[in-house]
């Protein structure tokens, strides 16, 4: 545990990779959100996506994570089940420090009536009909599974190169498409929907959590061939 904390420290050496580049992503999407909303002249409430920024930024971190680190933790003589476990750690911490600050902004939009100019931007109400409790995990799982996304996929990159993981991402897409296409073939979306709509945001970003945990045994496989 001690070795694998120490990769943690490894991980958070650079401390704006996970925290400072977030939290600047965060704060400048807000501010041009407010303008933003400033600039609407209606009064009903106005939702925006560009929340979404710092998360989508995990899948960069994760990516960097395998591509920078990896070989410098080999130099250190880190083996590579504390290496992965390390770094899935210092994850899971990043992506609960980016939901309790999600939480906060949240907050922040109540107490203020949205900045003042009735728009939000962290507070949105699918996301928060569960709860503050709901929101973080969905926010949690968003991050997170970013994360393991680029991890994994710099993991293909760096065992079996840039081919097999084009492959991948082609394989991907032609399967979602392929399960659109048969959704829409046999009139699913109807029930698809309904679905999504019981299970709500909670629910969809538990099952999130599941898929990204079958993603990381996916990616420790890959992972103990890896070259650095």
């Amino acid at each position: 545990m001690r070795r694998t904390l120490n990769v943690v420290r490894l991980q958070m050496i650079n401390r704006q990779t996970f925290i400072w580049t977030p939290l600047i992503i965060l704060v400048g999407a807000t501010l041009l959100s407010i303008l933003v909303y400033a600039m609407i002249p209606v009064d009903t409430p106005k939702y925006g996506g560009a929340g979404q920024a710092p998360l989508w930024y995990f899948m960069a971190i994760g990516i960097g994570a395998m591509t920078y680190t990896f070989p410098f933790s080999q130099a250190l003589s880190i083996t590579r089940r504390e290496f992965f476990l390390g770094t899935m750690l210092t994850a899971v911490l990043a992506s609960a420090l980016m939901g309790v600050l999600f939480l906060i902004g949240g907050g922040i939009e109540v107490l203020t009536h949205g900045y003042g100019v009735n728009g939000y931007v962290f507070y949105l109400d699918w996301l928060w009909e569960a709860g503050p409790l709901g929101a973080f995990v969905v926010y949690f799982t968003l991050a997170l599974g970013l994360f393991v996304l680029g991890f994994t996929g710099a993991t293909i990159f760096k065992t079996w190169g840039l081919t097999v993981l084009t492959i991948s991402w082609v394989a991907v897409a032609l399967l979602l498409v392929g399960l659109g296409f048969l959704a829409t073939k046999l009139d699913w979306w109807g029930g698809f929907w309904e679905g999504v709509m019981t299970l709500g945001a909670l629910g969809l970003a538990l099952w999130g959590l599941v898929v990204t945990v079958g993603l990381m045994g996916i990616s420790f496989l890959a992972f103990r061939r890896a070259l650095p």
